[in-house]
């Protein structure tokens, strides 16, 4: 089997990995002000950087909302789409070891997809996002800069802006330990710091997400809960989600290459043979 490429065509940004014998090569990330410029400007670089020819590739895989603005095979290579829901089952499935569980989808809103061993259904999603943390943060800290506002966040105090159980209560509730959330961003005042809103804005945006996802599990048997997307690099992941793993004895998974798993998971659709739909 030779190359094949699978392809994540977002509105400005383009992710991209190829699947050679079983093995990742070395996924790759292009930015640009348009679709169809950030796909062939991904699709250059990725086969120059890693030294594949044309000839290498067997299957080129799309999915994602820019897809839809393709509509011929790219350079003539045999090139498919797949539903973005199935790519992002397969994607975080792949290398777990886990039959059921649910995929959170931590893009500029949020999806989450049921994977019940071969079964992938798409059940919901959530308007909140990166988009919503860029969007808070443009209007409170006067940046997008995810970089910048993760490394304000880390400098931060939460308990300045979140309203917590023990601003309340002198006592634990049940299942809900004093440091809980009672209201975010419930404490803020005029005075708060750039630092503190940060926080508070990457906290509000990962919690929400966090338990609603949590909720989209309930009467199901699933305690496995795989995030992907771009927000799992923020570090904040790091203290967020185990905090609400042990609050709800379930279990979040970030797995290696989390930010890619859709575009692994183009290229799984074509080589497990699920459904495709030929370009051209």
């Amino acid at each position: 089997m030779g190359v094949v490429i699978g392809i994540d065509v977002g509105g400005s940004t383009t992710k991209i990995i190829g699947i050679e014998n079983g093995k990742i090569k070395s996924p790759m990330f292009v930015k640009a002000t348009d679709p169809v410029t950030s796909l062939f400007g991904a699709f250059g670089k990725y086969i120059y950087d890693n030294d594949i020819t044309l000839p290498d590739i067997e299957k080129v895989m799309l999915t994602g909302v820019g897809s839809a603005y393709i509509d011929q095979p790219l350079y003539g290579l045999p090139t498919a789409k797949t539903d973005e829901f199935m790519a992002n089952g397969m994607g975080a499935q792949y290398n777990t070891s886990l039959t059921n569980l649910i995929v959170v989808s931590m893009g500029t809103g949020t999806s989450f997809v049921k994977v019940e061993d071969s079964q992938i259904q798409h059940i919901g999603g959530l308007g909140v996002g990166g988009g919503t943390l860029l969007g808070l943060s443009r209007l409170l800290l006067k940046t997008q800069d995810i970089h910048q506002i993760s490394e304000m966040a880390l400098k931060g105090t939460l308990t300045n802006i979140d309203l917590q159980i023990q601003d309340i209560c002198n006592k634990p509730l049940p299942d809900l330990p004093l440091d809980a959330t009672a209201s975010n961003f419930g404490k803020t005042d005029g005075n708060a710091s750039p630092e503190d809103i940060a926080s508070g804005i990457i906290h509000m945006v990962l919690q929400s997400i966090g338990q609603a996802a949590i909720l989209s599990a309930l009467n199901s048997q699933i305690k496995d809960f795989v995030l992907i997307g771009n927000l799992t690099q923020l570090p904040q992941c790091k203290d967020i989600f185990p905090k609400m793993e042990e609050m709800y004895h379930i279990r979040f998974h970030i797995p290696r290459y989390s930010e890619y798993r859709t575009a692994i998971g183009a290229a799984l659709t074509y080589i497990n043979h699920s459904e495709t739909h030929t370009v051209g």
